[in-house]
């Protein structure tokens, strides 16, 4: 079932919803168990720390920068936020890495798809070029959304989750 969205760029007041899906450890599972070094994550449920106290810097560094989006996935029939998406543009390049989360109780009901659609309207509207991302192969249907909306893979690499290798795909989408 297709759902009914709109993109909504949070004010520093509304991070609570940022802070919420980054603290659960059901929406983060995706990214457990990496070796990586940033403050905050925990390698065990891939939470990130997001306390209060950051929020306002957050939103005026991020938020005002001109070569990054960041949006909430608005549920119109609802009002309820159901996950957040971004892109970050390299200015001289027009090449954009981004990044999509549903909050766990959202995921399977049909949000990634149109959430995406309006990504790819936005990117394309800030002068993105090429939309790219990095997708564990096992998340099979993450990559069958990507690949129905023309993303194509073009390359791969091998990781580590929770020690296990993992390989990874580089997609990427010319807008």
């Amino acid at each position: 079932m297709k759902q009914k969205v709109t993109l909504h760029v949070p004010t520093a007041q509304e991070l609570w919803f940022r802070e919420k899906c980054m603290s659960d450890p059901l929406t983060m599972e995706y990214n457990a168990g990496y070796d990586v070094s940033y403050e905050g994550y925990h390698r065990d449920t891939g939470c990130i720390d997001f306390p209060e106290y950051k929020w306002q810097d957050w939103a005026e560094t991020k938020l005002t920068n001109p070569n990054f989006f960041y949006a909430y996935i608005l549920d119109q029939t609802t009002g309820n936020f159901v996950g957040y998406c971004n892109f970050n543009k390299n200015p001289e390049t027009g090449k954009a890495t981004m990044g999509i989360v549903i909050k766990s109780e959202f995921h399977g009901k049909g949000y990634m798809r149109p959430a995406m659609e309006l990504l790819l309207e936005k990117a394309k509207e800030k002068g993105v070029k090429t939309l790219t991302d990095t997708v564990p192969e096992t998340r099979e249907h993450a990559l069958k959304v990507f690949f129905d909306l023309g993303f194509e893979k073009v390359g791969e690499f091998m990781s580590k989750k929770f020690d296990q290798p993992e390989v990874v795909a580089e997609i990427e989408r010319r807008i």
